[in-house]
């Protein structure tokens, strides 16, 4: 499997894990701040899968790679607010900030890659 399809997988297997977790949030938060929670993690996967299938060095995959970072920008963000909230626990929090953030390493090395340098 290729590092790019890793990466996508990555970011798909922790929408997953993101769903189930909104889905515990309460009423009043589930619809707000849940809903843009997944919306951003469904943005990240479908920018990471875009951009894998996207010529090589394309303005396009370009687009798609920034789209994902700003993705990953936004859900660190958040992640933490739901956390101050009390809408998700310590180990939930810190799960989510490992795997987000071997995910941000894994799209910046591939940014750097596209870049050139």
């Amino acid at each position: 499997m290729s590092e790019t399809a890793v990466l996508v997988e990555k970011a798909y297997d922790l929408t997953v894990w993101i769903l189930a977790k909104v889905e515990k949030f309460p009423r009043s938060q589930r619809y707000g701040l849940g809903e843009r929670i997944v919306a951003r993690s469904l943005d990240l996967v479908e920018a990471l899968n875009a951009a894998a299938f996207a010529p090589a060095r394309s303005a396009g995959k370009k687009q798609q790679l920034e789209a994902a970072n700003a993705a990953i920008n936004s859900l660190r963000i958040l992640v933490r607010l739901a956390g101050t909230l009390k809408l998700m626990g310590t180990d939930a929090r810190e799960h989510f900030a490992t795997r987000l953030e071997e995910i941000g390493r894994m799209a910046g090395g591939w940014r750097r890659s596209e870049a050139g340098g």
